[in-house]
């Protein structure tokens, strides 16, 4: 994350705040109570705000997440994400000997998070498809390989 946010500054001029999630399953669970708390307390003047939704409603931008597990894992706070929310992972196993081929392998690694991140800005209409495309033959993605989780 910390290379993909270097190359989206120097190739495209694009700042990035860089977040680590220690648990995606605590967020989860602290977003579903929050939302019980809520259902069950209909008439509170307060309801309860997930702990990832008050740490990101005043942040701008998409939110791009990249872990080395399955994309489920990180997709599962998505109901309590405020913006756009792309996840990459690792949906698979045994493909690679090192952790960089498998992130090669997965799309996971610093030119698929900026790519992402770029897709992300285009989709929201703060970058052009050309940006998306130049990103695509700058960081040399091949966009005819095969769909990871079928290779």
């Amino acid at each position: 994350m910390i290379a993909a946010a270097e190359l989206l500054d120097k190739d495209f001029g694009v700042s990035a705040d860089i977040w680590s999630c220690p648990s995606f399953n605590e967020l989860a669970r602290d977003g579903s109570a929050a939302v019980r708390h809520n259902r069950l307390n209909p008439e509170v003047k307060t309801h309860r705000v997930p702990y990832v939704t008050q740490l990101l409603r005043d942040r701008s931008g998409p939110a791009i997440a990249a872990t080395d597990y399955v994309r489920n894992y990180a997709d599962q706070i998505r109901e309590f994400v405020p913006m756009a929310y792309t996840v990459l992972g690792t949906d698979g196993y045994g493909r690679s000997d090192t952790r960089a081929n498998l992130r090669r392998h997965f799309e996971v690694d610093r030119y698929h998070v900026a790519h992402a991140a770029i897709a992300a800005l285009a989709a929201e209409g703060k970058m052009t498809a050309k940006d998306v495309a130049r990103a695509i033959k700058q960081y040399k993605i091949d966009a005819e390989k095969s769909n990871p989780l079928q290779a």
